[in-house]
């Protein structure tokens, strides 16, 4: 499949910002079922100082950026077209169990587990939970294969957590989303990704973006999508499993990364300070479009 994906994102200011300092997410990752080209960022106004395509600690290309200008308005809009084909799927659901994947990560001394090391502890999203144990433990049973565990798991998400766009916002405690079983594909992600480390696992968020069909006789709104966000699981012997728990699959074709982390706080597409700025309102729009 190929995309064209746009991503506008802008701040308005209720009092101007006389200075402002940012990181921003908003590039496209290069992975083993994914190339991109036409890559463009604008930043208005013109920022003084400008690093772009730096990676950051898990590799993510990252721009940083200082606005020096007095603004009342900050706009940050990235564009870029990207080829994706299908993940490689796992041959069978068999494997290694579950326990023998949980044991080897919490010896920590083979090297091949060096990479999932960094996405098996606690992160400031997605804290242990007894209440994330309790919630996996039905799909973890005494000598199941990982695989089919985690499919499970992605699956139960999926049925017992419902979306609403309006139940939950960036600073919502996973707790909370646990209690009332709402929220968005952010949440759901950390959910996944909390019953994962739970169990002992290893797992990671992945930001990215999400091709979207209109329904039947509709035409498509331009800006109406959204970013997107899954997890993946580390599978000795295989590697990392990307799963949707949103849309109950695992991620392919239709998925664009952009970067992964420990949870959202490590891969959101902006973040900042400022000097000045009083209240301020964030709108963002997203096209993904597919390209013939």
């Amino acid at each position: 499949m190929r995309y064209r994906v746009r991503h506008l994102t802008t701040y308005e200011y209720g009092e101007p910002v006389m200075l402002s300092h940012h990181a921003a997410h908003m590039r496209p990752r290069q992975v083993y079922n994914q190339n991109y080209d036409k890559v463009r960022l604008s930043i208005r106004p013109l920022p003084a100082v400008l690093r772009d395509g730096q990676l950051d600690y898990f590799g993510n290309p990252t721009t940083f950026f200082t606005v020096q200008d007095s603004h009342s308005k900050l706009e940050i809009e990235a564009s870029f077209e990207v080829e994706t084909s299908s993940s490689f799927g796992l041959a069978n659901l068999d494997g290694p169990p579950w326990e023998s994947v949980r044991d080897d990560l919490a010896r920590g001394t083979q090297p091949h587990l060096e990479q999932a090391m960094d996405f098996l502890f606690p992160s400031p999203q997605v804290p242990l939970l007894p209440q994330a144990r309790d919630y996996a433990a039905p799909s973890f049973t005494p000598g199941r294969p990982l695989a089919q565990a985690v499919l499970e798991l992605n699956s139960r998400i999926f049925t017992d957590f419902a979306f609403d766009p309006v139940a939950t916002s960036v600073g919502t405690p996973l707790a909370t989303v646990f209690a009332e079983k709402r929220g968005v594909c952010q949440d759901f992600a950390h959910v996944g990704i909390a019953c994962l480390r739970a169990m002992g696992l290893s797992a990671r968020y992945v930001s990215g973006y999400i091709r979207t069909i209109a329904p039947p006789g509709k035409e498509k709104l331009i800006g109406a999508d959204a970013s997107h966000a899954w997890l993946s699981v580390f599978i000795p012997g295989w590697g990392w499993l990307d799963l949707d728990p949103t849309n109950n699959k695992p991620a392919g074709e239709d998925h664009v990364v952009v970067a992964w982390g420990r949870d959202y706080d490590d891969v959101s597409p902006i973040k900042g300070v400022v000097l000045g700025g009083g209240e301020h309102v964030v709108h963002v729009a997203v096209d993904v479009t597919e390209l013939t």
